[in-house]
């Protein structure tokens, strides 16, 4: 769902954006010196027992109040990754400034502050609710993590911000099973990210570690497919895991590992040959740059997943319009 104030007159923009938020997220006061020609957009996705939201909009100020809490309080963690301009937060007595790149976590049960520093541009933040029931964590430490940039550089850190990113970008173009497949993945990794904050990795149950492990697999997948030697020997070797374990990983998903791979690279593919910008790459060298080693076997693999061949979906007059792959081998159906 896309919201944004250009569907409003302008001096009653800002109010707008103010209802909207204590909707979907949360009641708060906010104060802008943009009020009066406030611009705001959003784009909302609700997943599996969470919310994925990614905000833009003119600089501003929030604050959450006891009577704000006592009136509503829906019980939430959010964490939330900077893209734009720094933003201060309070919560709790912590303080922290944070900048494009850091993440931090905030409670809907606890007054804050907020200020979305005015540097000349929009701010822009991408927002996972967390609800508290869904958090397998002790919340009275968990508390302690609110207001406090939290480390993304290495680890889960990293995995989870790449991820965020990802689904910023792409999670318009996925239906709704690869969807709940998605906020499944994001929630334990938030879980994962926060635990080891806390260092209660231990204590996660044994299904948020498979899935935690199951989305650095898909994410080693999307970083590799130009490499022509990837397949399951290699992605179970650099988990540290065997390859029959690997298989049994991806027995609920809706391929096998290796259709994983083929797939991703034929949509890579795809999205190369109708690009106009790329009209210059032959199709030899657009099917090398997605790891396939062989234009001919490239070809024949295109034709059966797409039912037309790499030259015709370059050429087409539909070549803008997204084709559907069909049902190769390795694609599960959803009773098996």
């Amino acid at each position: 769902m896309h919201l944004s104030t250009d569907s409003v007159s302008g001096p009653e923009g800002f109010g707008w954006w103010g209802d909207m938020v204590s909707r979907a997220v949360m009641p708060v006061s906010l104060a802008s010196a943009h009020a009066d020609h406030f611009e705001g957009e959003v784009a909302l996705l609700e997943l599996v027992d969470t919310e994925f939201s990614a905000f833009s909009f003119s600089p501003m100020s929030a604050r959450r109040t006891p009577d704000h809490i006592r009136s509503s309080d829906p019980e939430n963690y959010y964490l939330f990754l900077v893209h734009g301009s720094p933003i201060g937060l309070e919560q709790r007595r912590n303080n922290a400034l944070l900048r494009a790149g850091d993440v931090a976590l905030f409670d809907t049960s606890q007054p804050l502050a907020c200020e979305f520093q005015d540097q000349g541009r929009h701010s822009r933040v991408s927002v996972l609710r967390l609800p508290r029931a869904a958090v397998p964590l002790p919340s009275d430490k968990t508390d302690h993590l609110v207001a406090t940039p939290l480390p993304t550089r290495t680890g889960s850190g990293a995995l989870l911000t790449s991820y965020l990113a990802g689904l910023r970008e792409n999670a318009e173009h996925c239906g709704p099973t690869e969807l709940r497949r998605l906020g499944t993945m994001a929630l334990e990794l938030a879980v994962t990210f926060l635990a080891a904050r806390l260092d209660s990795a231990p204590t996660l149950p044994i299904e948020s570690r498979r899935r935690v492990l199951l989305a650095r697999i898909h994410a080693f997948i999307d970083h590799n497919l130009h490499e022509p030697d990837l397949g399951p020997a290699t992605i179970a070797a650099h988990h540290h895991i065997s390859v029959r374990l690997l298989h049994a990983l991806f027995e609920e998903e809706p391929e096998t590992v290796s259709a994983t791979i083929r797939h991703r690279r034929l949509e890579r593919s795809r999205t190369d040959l109708v690009d106009p910008r790329l009209r210059h790459r032959t199709i030899g060298e657009i099917a090398d740059r997605w790891g396939f080693r062989h234009p001919a076997a490239f070809s024949r693999t295109f034709r059966e997943a797409y039912g037309i061949s790499p030259t015709e979906a370059r050429t087409a007059p539909h070549a803008q319009q997204p084709c559907t792959p069909r049902r190769g081998p390795g694609h599960r159906s959803p009773a098996q």
